[in-house]
């Protein structure tokens, strides 16, 4: 059975020279149940040990917020924010709950389940990159199938499409549900990225304010499960530099120069 391939060994992606605002990375899938809260803080963790960090949770559960606040101040910091209390017609804009400190260069931005519609194409205006956590199940490729397709028909993302991939979550390889899964991933024509195994150090990690990147045996293990998804987002960072610097380029061109 195939794995997912990308044999790049990770470096931290910190060239983003010229690329003023951070990357923003959206977790998301309108299913619920599909581990986003734990891949969005496993994330995070990751991010945290080579950029500035924040990490922003649109879902009213507010599990990501919950797990910033057992995080220990010895660990790299990540910035919390709540935009689900944030949120509200009444009060704020989504701009407004989107704000972060000026020297983040990374954000990672949990979503809540049973987004669609509206919800979701405001929230891809406001995103570079889009991961889909998949598991291993019949309710959830099919799921994920009707998700993949409202995000592809969404007006902003027909404008301007933007780079996104599907991660499969709690996955047991050996089983016919996966090869089935990875059936489909491989089939839909877009990155399926890596495969992340169902291990209890997800949630000894969570239970901590901890990610995957925090535990030594668990970085051992299952670090390479990690490797093509950072790989991945670096060379994606690195598209976002030089798309910048390009439109900067044209815009200095077709500017009226001084006499």
């Amino acid at each position: 059975m195939a794995e997912p391939s990308n044999s790049k060994i990770f470096r931290p992606c910190a060239r983003v020279i010229g690329y003023t605002a951070p990357m923003r990375i959206m977790v998301a899938n309108a299913k619920g149940g599909c581990g986003k809260t734990t891949l969005a803080t496993n994330l995070a963790s990751y991010c945290a040990e080579q950029h500035q960090t924040a990490l922003i949770d649109y879902d009213p559960q507010g599990s990501a917020m919950d797990w910033l606040k057992v995080r220990s101040p010895h660990l790299p910091h990540i910035e919390g924010v709540a935009a689900f209390k944030k949120h509200q017609p009444h009060l704020s804009t989504r701009t407004w709950s989107l704000r972060v400190a000026a020297n983040t260069t990374r954000v990672v931005i949990d979503t809540p389940a049973g987004l669609h519609g509206h919800e979701l194409s405001e929230m891809l205006q406001h995103t570079d990159v889009l991961l889909i956590p998949v598991i291993p199940s019949a309710i959830d490729i099919r799921a994920a199938t009707g998700f993949i397709r409202d995000v592809m028909l969404s007006r902003p993302f027909r404008i301007n499409p933007r780079p996104l991939a599907v991660v499969a979550n709690r996955v047991r390889k050996n089983t016919l549900i996966y090869a089935k899964l990875e059936r489909f991933l491989q089939s839909l024509k877009i990155p399926f990225i890596t495969s992340l195994r169902d291990t209890q150090f997800y949630v000894r990690a969570s239970e901590h304010g901890l990610g995957i990147v925090d535990l030594d045996d668990a970085r051992e293990r299952d670090g390479d499960d990690w490797r093509p998804l950072l790989n991945w987002l670096d060379s994606t960072a690195q598209q976002l530099v030089a798309a910048n610097d390009g439109a900067d380029t044209l815009s200095s061109a077709a500017s009226p120069q001084d006499s």
